[in-house]
């Protein structure tokens, strides 16, 4: 029997219908011009380009170079397919859980969709004094341990695209010195982790290392949160052991689903 055709709402908010109707044109078709959305919706240029700059405010749209709009990094999300999503948080949890355990620090796992990061999965800690989980957050990806990972993953060429000047002129401040970060980027390849010592938030520090697919492409950072009186340099090389060993566990879980 077939699916009977939706009806809309008795009291439809047009501005909203037509902001997600550009957001969806946006994810599934690409590029497009304020020109091309405008008569698309069968709007006014002026009210398509207000339109656009909330989307690209909200993250759900960026600019490029040449005045063309695309799906921004909450749409990003997609190519993470959701199975893909789900796959790596079923596969992560049992072992942040564990990692919990053994730590006794808050822990979470974290893509890369754009120039942001967001966290897909976490687990608090019981302490009294601890970090909360960040699950469902967006952060800028240069200011949180996972992103920064997920960033040095990265050539020249498409760092550059990720913080093109057009991408950020609604938001500057989310965009980072570029010489700087790809000297950290480079230390962080070498190193094969990363420590966030009060950059997302003062008093916070984060130290994880990457989740990589079966082509060695990293798909994800596994981290842990931890408030700042409680960290130890010294035992630095034993938390990144533990986390490889995590990482290490998902990915043959993730090989083996």
């Amino acid at each position: 029997m077939d699916k009977p055709l939706k009806n809309p709402p008795p009291y439809a908010i047009t501005s909203v219908d037509h902001a997600l109707r550009a957001a969806a044109m946006l994810q599934l078709e690409g590029g497009l011009t304020v020109s091309q959305v405008a008569k698309r919706l069968g709007v006014a240029r002026s009210t398509a380009h207000r339109l656009l700059a909330m989307l690209v405010y909200r993250d759900f749209a960026v600019q490029d170079d040449q005045r063309v709009y695309r799906a921004g990094p909450v749409l990003e999300l997609a190519a993470h397919s959701q199975s893909q999503v789900s796959r790596l948080r079923a596969a992560a949890l049992p072992h942040l859980h564990r990692l919990v355990g053994l730590l006794e620090e808050t822990a979470n796992l974290t893509i890369r969709t754009g120039d942001t990061a967001r966290f897909i999965a976490g687990v608090e800690c019981a302490r009294t004094l601890r970090v909360g989980s960040r699950e469902g957050m967006v952060f800028p990806a240069h200011r949180t341990t996972a992103g920064l990972l997920l960033l040095a993953e990265l050539t020249d060429d498409e760092l550059d695209q990720v913080y093109a000047p057009a991408r950020h002129q609604d938001r500057p401040g989310d965009r980072p010195d570029l010489a700087a970060l790809r000297t950290e980027l480079a230390r962080l390849r070498r190193s094969g982790f990363a420590v966030n010592q009060d950059r997302s938030e003062r008093g916070l520090v984060a130290v994880g290392v990457p989740v990589r697919g079966a082509d060695g492409v990293a798909l994800a950072g596994v981290s842990v949160s931890l408030p700042g009186v409680r960290y130890d340099p010294g035992r630095l090389r034993s938390l990144v052991a533990t986390l490889n060993a995590a990482a290490r566990a998902m990915e043959a879980d993730l090989t083996a689903a």
